[in-house]
């Protein structure tokens, strides 16, 4: 996969937070950066996709309807 190089703002703080962990695991700033990266880009992956879904069967009529919501939650009342 080719690379490109970009540049950002940081503060200070954060710069020297992932300058901390680069040192603590023997890694360069870009490795942490691109970790942080992946990181960030999966969990978000992740919840467009249930998003989605989520639209795609409330679109089907797939979702509670009030009398089971009330249901759900008068459960948990009588405890």
């Amino acid at each position: 996969m080719a690379k490109e190089t970009i540049a950002f703002r940081l503060d200070e703080g954060k710069r020297v937070a992932l300058d901390t962990i680069a040192q603590s695991l023997d890694r360069d700033r870009s490795y942490i950066i691109n970790e942080a990266v992946d990181a960030y880009l999966e969990v978000h992956k992740w919840q467009v996709e249930e998003i989605k879904k989520a639209i795609a069967e409330a679109d089907e009529g797939k979702f509670a309807n009030d009398e089971k919501v009330k249901n759900f939650f008068d459960k948990w009342d009588k405890e």
